[in-house]
């Protein structure tokens, strides 16, 4: 979804956004009017003019980023499909009242942003829509500066069958840069994979881009394309940076971009630990030899070499290099303090790092390398996937962990968990059956037939004992499993 443009006095409305519906009241809440009219004081008269405009287009604009995806939102009875704060409306009126009352301070955000592109737009002598042949310097400089539109991918040539496509395949990639304009950013990467049918989660940065996408292989490779021709990417990114692999839209629930702090969440500001700080990259081949040299000395007492997995305890749990170091953390931003618990276990090591596609390896080498106690530092650039792709009888055995609904992808037929209720092999995750538990669960299929399907018996006695009422309302996630689980590790763990 992109914010509309104005070039040479005139406002120009992308194509995929001519379906927006205004809203005909007031869209701010009581208790951002002073900051409504604080806005509104800071602005020029010729800004001033244009105010009624962005507010309206902003939350236009929000509402449209809440409706459903999908080949059917509508129906002979509905509006369309909106999804917010856990509830879902069917009605406009009813979601428009909704973000009015609840997310005033977010759309008067969005009503910045347009007012500052319109004052850009303004600006602007060199019309958006029809660039001329001599303009190309000017476009690669301030891309920015013109509607997204210009730098979506042409489909007019292509059937919106091919863009729907089964089978497809999942993106997943990612880039550190320095981004000028996240918030641009974020609006393309919108506007593209909605126009090219793509579902999944994007993250955008100052600091640069994490995306997974899934679609359709015309979708996909669209979408390679667009991004490797961007001024921003098209002299830092190639077509190796894209890890591939089989699935496709229906692989994610819906489509999510936005802009945050870090492109993966560490905890730590970019400024402190900085990517520009990581550590030596190995190729899949050079990092394989290093595991070879490793696995062959492993024995020795004055072994000073550590295989490091620097993901979450769950996707250690189903998958690993042989002979690692899997850190017991649930989530990526426990890493750090998991490094600070243990610097004497780093202190003179060399270290080899790996994770799921290389990203966490970024930052989260440069933070064992701010601590200096290593004697070297190593990661596996591109990751397990890229490693998999040249070895995939290699020395990582078991199940892939990934983010969407496959939960894994496999190489080899190794099976190295087991369920947690009976102790057979198994490596199938499965969400705890309790609503609202996020945890993951290794339950066997015999086992699901018994009803043992939650990921403790904490949760298997809420289970029982939730009414249908009670469900529906939300309850902070605490279980055994949560409690067992510090945020800061006590211990090494070679789970």
């Amino acid at each position: 979804m992109s914010l509309s443009s104005c070039c040479n006095g005139t406002e120009m409305l992308p194509c995929f956004e001519l379906d927006l519906k205004f809203p005909d009241g007031d869209v701010y809440g009581s208790e951002t009017t002073t900051a409504v009219r604080n806005l509104r004081a800071g602005l020029d008269a010729d800004t001033k003019k244009k105010f009624a405009f962005a507010k309206k287009k902003a939350f236009a604009l929000f509402v449209k980023e809440l409706q459903a995806t999908g080949p059917s939102t509508q129906t002979m009875h509905s509006d369309g499909q909106w999804k917010c704060c856990g509830l879902e409306f069917t009605n406009l009126a009813n979601i428009h009242k909704h973000v009015a009352a609840q997310h005033s301070n977010e759309v008067l955000q969005l009503t910045k942003y347009i007012l500052e592109e319109l004052a850009i737009a303004a600006e602007t002598t060199v019309p958006c829509t029809e660039l001329s042949e001599n303009s190309g310097a000017l476009k690669d400089s301030s891309w920015n500066r013109y509607p997204v539109c210009d730098w979506l991918p042409d489909t007019r040539n292509v059937a919106q069958e091919d863009l729907i496509s089964e089978p497809g395949e999942v993106l997943l990639y990612y880039f550190y840069c320095d981004v000028k304009d996240p918030q641009w950013i974020c609006n393309w990467q919108r506007a593209m994979c909605q126009t090219l049918h793509l579902t999944g989660k994007i993250r955008i940065a100052t600091e640069g881009i994490n995306g997974t996408v899934g679609g359709s292989k015309v979708s996909t490779k669209l979408y390679i394309t667009a991004m490797l021709s961007h001024p921003l990417f098209r002299d830092i990114m190639c077509s190796e940076d894209f890890k591939t692999s089989d699935g496709g839209a229906h692989c994610f629930p819906d489509l999510r971009v936005g802009v945050f702090q870090e492109i993966v969440p560490m905890g730590i500001e970019p400024h402190k630990v900085s990517y520009k700080e990581n550590a030596i990259h190995l190729s899949p081949v050079e990092f394989h030899k290093k595991v070879t040299k490793y696995l062959s000395e492993v024995s020795k007492p004055d072994l000073d070499t550590i295989l490091l997995d620097c993901r979450n305890f769950y996707e250690s749990k189903i998958g690993q290099f042989q002979n690692c170091l899997a850190p017991n953390i649930r989530k990526f931003s426990y890493f750090p303090n998991y490094v600070d618990q243990n610097l004497e276990l780093f202190k003179d090591k060399t270290v080899l790092m790996y994770c799921t596609g290389g990203i966490r390896c970024e930052r989260g080498s440069a933070y064992l390398r701010s601590k200096s106690v290593c004697k070297e530092v190593y990661q596996l650039k591109g990751g397990i996937h890229k490693y998999l792709e040249q070895f995939p009888d290699g020395y990582f055995r078991g199940k892939l962990f990934v983010f969407d609904g496959r939960y894994t992808i496999s190489s080899n037929s190794d099976i190295i968990s087991s369920c947690c209720y009976c102790g057979t092999a198994w490596d199938e995750y499965k969400l705890c059956s309790t609503p609202r538990c996020c945890q993951l669960v290794l339950t066997c299929t015999e086992c699901q037939s018994k009803g043992l399907s939650a990921c403790c018996p904490t949760c298997q006695l809420k289970e029982v004992n939730m009414s249908p009422e009670s469900s529906q309302q939300h309850f902070k996630e605490e279980c055994e499993c949560t409690e067992k689980r510090p945020k800061i590790p006590t211990e090494n763990s070679l789970d």
